[in-house]
This record gives structure tokens, sequence and C-alpha cells, in this order.
């Protein structure tokens, strides 16, 4: 079967969202990877189911995952970006709010929840969910009713003292307009995309190549969100951090409690 691009995505991400799956409740080993962080066999068992499929469909590709890094053809044009278990710390210790994210870089991208079935994909242009139920898919449609806001408080912080998602969750306006939740990066930024909530917020530099981010971004991107750094600035090469909201509205309403300008990109 010749496959698009957005059905290797989705086919990978499923995947590795099966070994997820399939490991979960475990005692799992970890991989220390310095800084509090680390790795466990589900995140590289995972990583190695998804290039499984990677290989098969797209043998040319390049592909760049969190745990084994690039591999590939050096001059590949095309490359895929891969986060086998976006919230290891959450699976780690017993919580559900994982994703798996597959994107080709600037291309179509997948994150598929490994315990809800579903898998949020776009193809650059529109972005959809299916669900656990074969045939069933329907269109994102992004909306801030929910009111509930997921700020990602891990560090670093490269933007403080100017920007610091704590200062926002202290903000009095923050609390008159929005509730605070955090969970998984990749499963933040899809629902943000399917209405589920109504904007992120994170810190950092330029998160548009990042294994963690470009999903996410693709896909909030194409539901018609919209995105920019936390200086209100474009997403990519020297940009800061990201700010993603449902609508114009509530984009303009957290950037004056950031202390941006509120503009688009």
């Amino acid at each position: 079967m010749n496959l698009t691009d957005t059905e290797v995505a989705a086919a990978a991400a499923l995947a590795g969202a099966e070994v997820v799956r399939a490991r979960y409740g475990r005692l799992h080993s970890r991989i220390d990877k310095g800084a509090g962080d680390f790795a466990t066999d589900a995140d590289l068992a995972a990583e190695e189911a998804i290039l499984d499929v990677i290989r098969a469909a797209r043998p040319g590709d390049a592909v760049h995952g969190e745990e084994g890094g690039r591999q590939g053809a050096a001059d590949a044009e095309r490359e895929w970006l891969v986060d086998p278990l976006c919230g290891t710390l959450n699976y780690a210790t017993g919580s559900q709010l994982v994703a798996v994210n597959v994107v080709l870089r600037n291309g179509p991208a997948a994150a598929a929840d490994p315990f809800s079935g579903e898998v949020f994909l776009t193809d650059g242009e529109t972005a959809r969910v299916r669900s656990g139920v074969p045939g069933e898919e329907r269109p994102l449609a992004p909306t801030a009713d929910t009111r509930l806001v997921d700020v990602n408080l891990d560090p670093p912080f490269p933007s403080a003292p100017g920007f610091r998602a704590v200062d926002l969750l202290a903000h009095p306006g923050f609390v008159e307009n929005f509730r605070p939740r955090v969970v998984s990066t990749t499963l933040a930024l899809a629902w943000v995309a399917a209405g589920r909530r109504a904007a992120y917020v994170t810190d950092g530099g330029d998160l548009s190549g990042s294994v963690h981010f470009a999903a996410g971004i693709a896909l909030c991107r194409a539901a018609g969100c919209v995105v920019t750094g936390v200086d209100g600035g474009p997403v990519g090469p020297g940009g800061r951090g990201l700010v993603v909201a449902a609508d114009a509205g509530t984009h303009e309403l957290l950037m004056s409690m950031i202390g941006g300008r509120g503009r688009t990109g």
C-alpha cells in the first residue's frame, strides 16, 4: 500500500503508542540523561517501533529520535522528528497523561494518545482527530470555552526575568479569566487544537524543530490556532518559547499579562 506522509506519521505514532500502552504499569529501567531528565525502556522500545514503520515506508528519509538522535543518510532531503514518549515522568509515576509524536519536518504530523486511542493528525493544511473506532474522524475545532490553560513550569527559563511562567499564574487577570492545568506537552497542544484547552504557554528558545513541540505546533497551525513566542514574535529561528491560543482574543489577553504586545504570527 502506498501511504501518504500523513498516514505514515499516524501509523508510526500508533505503533509507538501500542508499545507505551502495553508496557504501562511495569517497573521500568531508567536511563539518566542529566539535569533530572531520564528515559525509560518504554521510550526506547517505542522509538524503535516508530522507526521500523518509517524505515519501511520511507527508507530514503532521515529520522531524528529523541533517544537515538539522527539516523539515515547525511544528505537526506527529508527528516522525521520523533518523540516516542512525551511525558516520561508522568508515565514512570503511573500517570496516563502522555503522547507519542511523529512529524515530517515542515510537513505532516501525528500525535497519538496511547490510552484514549486517539491520534491527532495534520497534512499541513487541515487538522483532525481519529478515534479508536475505525472510520470515526472529525476536524479539530479550537475554542477557548473551557478557559483551561496549560502552563509549562519545567526549567530552564531562558526568558527570565522578562517572562516567568510562575508570574503569569500569579497575575490577577489570569485567575479572573483562566484556570491552570499541566499535562504532557503534546497532549496540551493537541487539546488546544481540539478545543479542550484554551491555550498553552511555555518558555524556551526556538521550539519549531524540537521533537517535543514540532508535531503539536503543526497541529495547532493547521487547526487555525494563534501560534507565537512568549514575546509575541514568530516561532522559528530566534524565537522565544511558545504561546498557542484557540483564538485571537485569548492570545491577546495572555500576551497582555505576559507583557508582550499581543501581535500574532
